[in-house]
């Protein structure tokens, strides 16, 4: 379960980055601030 939290996470984080880029400034900070909840690192919405 945590490498798969693990692998989510990095997904969303990486989409936000991708979208601050294209210049979608909120959808980006907000998948970073959900990839960032879900991993396993910080805290998790599933423990």
């Amino acid at each position: 379960m945590s490498l798969i939290l693990w692998i989510i996470a990095a997904i969303l984080v990486i989409a936000g980055i991708f979208s601050l880029f294209r210049g979608q400034l909120i959808w980006g900070i907000a998948l970073i601030v959900i990839g960032l909840l879900v991993g396993p690192g910080g805290v998790s919405i599933f423990t």
